[in-house]
């Protein structure tokens, strides 16, 4: 059965609920993005069911649309969007297939998974540590998408 998962941002704005059948924090990207939008060290996105998403506080949500291949020639507009809180600037969700940040999730604790995959590390500076313990690293992505590696790992809720 999935489970409930309440989040909000740091200063209470927004608080909101779903549920989720891949609610492992095993995946950390440390791509330009999530570095420069969840903090130095990146950013761990959960998995949602969009139907079941309720929010209290919507009025206080923005929506950033990242620059790809900034200040290049090829530089575009993602199609990606990335919710967040505009007064405290807490990263909340995206919203395409919603997927909760890991930060923002208050309830119910986390589980810790046994292996961290750590992705997009091509784009990472040297001084971005990688997190400690048992982890594997890739240059774009891993091998399976968030389901695929829940269900591989026996973890999905459905």
């Amino acid at each position: 059965m999935p489970v409930e998962l309440k989040g909000s941002c740091h200063c209470g704005a927004v608080k909101f609920s779903l549920l989720s059948s891949t609610p492992v924090p095993y995946q950390l990207c440390v791509c330009s993005i999530c570095r420069k939008v969840g903090g130095v060290g990146g950013s761990i996105n959960l998995g949602g069911h969009s139907e079941t998403l309720k929010v209290e506080g919507k009025e206080n949500i923005s929506v950033y649309k990242a620059v790809m291949d900034r200040d290049t020639p090829q530089q575009t507009i993602a199609s990606s969007e990335r919710s967040f809180c505009k007064k405290c600037s807490s990263m909340l969700w995206l919203p395409e297939l919603i997927h909760p940040f890991a930060s923002a999730i208050d309830s119910p604790e986390l589980e810790v998974p046994e292996t961290m995959s750590v992705c997009l590390v091509s784009s990472k500076p040297a001084y971005v540590r990688l997190p400690e313990g048992d982890k594997k690293v890739y240059k774009k992505y891993g091998p399976y998408s968030l389901e695929e590696w829940h269900k591989k790992h026996n973890l999905y809720k459905a």
